[in-house]
């Protein structure tokens, strides 16, 4: 039996503004496997967005593809890493320090959308992101999202440890509908994303096209 977890974050700068105050990448400096193995969907000039992007593994990944990068993440820790991780890897990233609702969402900017575990997002909260994508995606823009099932709440491997938190295909299909969905596939696999991301992990991922 799982232990109860906590089922909301009330001050969520501060908690993740502590857990990047370290010299180490949490999660890493190399990119996500599901985003990386979907680089065939990139091109050089696109304008990219990764969504709560952390430390910047993600973000510098998509710069150095020739991506037009930007990204944000409502701790300043988390984004002087991943600026630092930029300057290192000579790519040009603009990040900001926000929360995905105060984040200005610019309509219909974005070829790209990274939104790559997410899920310190309760439902309402998510609804309101997933809707603020939606809105700032090009005709043709293509999401790629990738998060957890509930039976990760029995690996304990990584996430928030919330059911209501976690993505499940019906629910991501239905939420989605008015994208053309390329892919979603549920899967476990073997993390190795720094120690917060480490061992077997009930996964989905989803690659959908705004219409």
């Amino acid at each position: 039996m799982t232990t109860p977890q906590p089922t909301a974050f009330p001050d969520a700068a501060e908690q993740w503004n502590r857990r990047f105050k370290t010299e180490d990448y949490v999660f890493g400096t190399a990119p996500n496997l599901w985003l990386h193995d979907h680089v065939a969907l990139l091109a050089p000039g696109q304008r990219a967005l990764c969504v709560a992007d952390g430390e910047g593994r993600n973000s510098v990944w998509l710069a150095q593809q020739g991506l037009q990068t930007d990204a944000f993440d409502i701790a300043e820790n988390a984004v002087e890493k991943a600026r630092r991780l930029a300057q290192k890897a000579g790519v040009t990233v603009h990040y900001e320090v926000s929360d995905c609702d105060t984040w200005t969402w610019p309509q219909q900017t974005y070829d790209v959308v990274a939104a790559i575990f997410i899920q310190f997002a309760d439902p309402a909260l998510r609804d309101r992101i997933f809707a603020n994508i939606k809105r700032t995606l090009k005709p043709g823009g293509v999401l790629i999202l990738l998060g957890y099932t509930p039976k990760q709440l029995e690996y304990r491997t990584g996430g928030p440890g919330v059911l209501s938190h976690m993505y499940t295909a019906p629910m991501l299909g239905a939420l989605w509908d008015d994208f053309d969905i390329l892919q979603l596939d549920e899967y476990e696999a073997e993390l190795n994303e720094g120690a917060r991301h480490a061992g077997r992990s009930a996964l989905i991922g989803m690659v959908a096209r705004k219409r």
